[in-house]
């Protein structure tokens, strides 16, 4: 008898989950009197030691996403001993404090809440995998949850969808858990493409118990659940030229640039339009006599 072929993983429940926090200092003062980021912290730090209590196996790292910075304040398996979520608090205010500084610098919020830099986080995130599939034949079924309640920020569009086919390609589901008033087509997308779970609590007081619910499961007893559905996805991309949502635009055929308004020269890969056949959605007139000579 062959002996068994081993798995790239270890078990079919032992999870390595990738939680990126919004610690956009706007976004929630904006939400401050229904909501505080203190009592948000307290329902992810208990989500966090349940999942490390499920499997002594488990690891958790978290990934701080800031208006100008994101970084790591948290890896379940960086010390000796296992530690617990709490731990992780000093780090977190340390970051916040430095991203304040960056963002006083370069103040491009003054106008709202603005978007944090959830394109870098999901960049991070893929990255720490990567090295995690790279170690060794074995290692535990990943995956990404975003904590997420910012805007959309339309300049982000290619970097997140980047990020988005990168983890699909990886076959790594990226779960979405929306706390801002307005959904987020960004996530929406995410979660769709990469097979996870796309969630918009209707009441933050309860948010520990909709993680526990939903998020908490690792991949392979999701099969035996019924978790929740999106009722739609918005599929709308944002122009290369202005970075605003757009319904209709011109896509270059040769980049796949998307623009709002047609373009004399593609400002991505500089292509003319007389160049290339059906440039941005403008399909070239055949020239009759060209035709009759290659008949």
């Amino acid at each position: 008898m062959s002996p068994p072929v081993p798995s790239k993983i270890l078990t079919d429940d032992v999870s390595l989950l990738m939680v990126l926090i919004d610690s956009n200092p706007h976004f929630w003062s904006s939400i401050k009197p229904h909501f505080s980021f203190s009592k948000f912290l307290s329902h992810v730090l208990a989500f966090l030691n349940s999942i490390l209590l499920l499997n002594q196996l488990n690891q958790v790292v978290v990934i701080a996403t800031g208006i100008n910075s994101c970084g790591y304040v948290f890896d379940s398996s960086s010390g000796s001993v296992s530690q617990r979520a709490e731990s992780l608090l000093p780090k977190l205010e340390e970051f916040a404090e430095n991203d304040e500084s960056l963002s006083e610098r370069d103040d491009d919020s003054g106008n709202g809440v603005g978007s944090s830099l959830l394109s870098g986080s999901l960049s991070m995130a893929l990255c720490y995998i990567q090295r995690v599939f790279r170690s060794g034949p074995l290692h535990p079924q990943p995956r990404i949850i975003c904590l997420h309640g910012s805007p959309d920020g339309p300049g982000q569009y290619v970097a997140i969808m980047n990020s988005i086919f990168s983890a699909q390609r990886s076959m790594v589901p990226i779960d979405s858990c929306v706390i801002g008033i307005q959904h987020s087509a960004f996530l929406q997308q995410a979660s769709y493409i990469t097979g996870g779970v796309y969630l918009k609590p209707q009441q933050l007081d309860g948010l520990f118990q909709y993680l526990a619910t939903v998020f908490a499961t690792d991949l392979h007893s999701r099969n035996f659940l019924q978790l929740p559905k999106p009722v739609g996805v918005d599929f709308r991309a944002s122009c290369f030229c202005h970075k605003n949502t757009i319904d209709m635009g011109f896509i270059c055929s040769v980049c796949l640039s998307i623009f709002c308004k047609h373009q004399k020269k593609c400002s991505t890969c500089g292509m003319l339009p007389n160049v290339c056949r059906s440039i941005f959605g403008q399909a070239q007139t055949r020239d009759p006599s060209a035709s009759q000579q290659r008949k």
